[in-house]
């Protein structure tokens, strides 16, 4: 009889993966973000404990939209105070580039408390240098049309 793997929480050692974004598409790289950060590229994916990688996301103020989402897509958050706040994509890419990808990311995670310690695993940075080389992360092509993606990263 053959029983089911099922991780235990501190089991798993967390990998580090750094991504340029430079000319990505958002949603197809937020996708692929989302599935490392929940750990569903392993064998060892188990839905009730953490065993998601962290991922650095270099050159954020370099990704696209598709069509016209630059000037049609918005984003509204409400600030407690009476009335909605909204800015476009285009107004967001200026001011806070980093916030476009992470607001994707957050959207594809599953909504309950164990999503808010996966997002933490995600750095987002609008230029090209980060801060995580001792972690030496291990650079990975995200956000590609059609291509098998998480082949080379499932080693046991």
């Amino acid at each position: 009889m053959k029983k089911s793997y099922l991780a235990k929480p501190g089991e798993i050692k967390p990998k580090w993966y750094v991504v340029d974004a430079t000319d990505k598409v958002v949603g197809r790289l937020a996708s692929d973000i989302a599935m490392i950060l929940m750990g569903k590229h392993r064998p060892t994916y188990t839905p009730h404990v953490d065993t998601g990688d962290f991922v650095i996301v270099t050159n954020a103020e370099k990704v696209v939209f598709t069509g016209k989402k630059w000037e049609q897509k918005k984003y509204t958050w409400y600030t407690g105070y009476p009335g909605l706040r909204s800015e476009t994509a285009a107004e967001r890419r200026e001011h806070k580039p980093e916030m476009i990808l992470w607001d994707a990311v957050r959207r594809m995670l599953p909504k309950n408390r164990l999503a808010r310690k996966m997002i933490r695993k995600l750095k987002i940075y609008a230029g090209p240098d980060h801060p995580h080389q001792s972690q030496q992360p291990i650079p990975i092509e995200l956000g590609v049309k059609g291509k098998r993606k998480f082949r080379r990263l499932i080693t046991v």
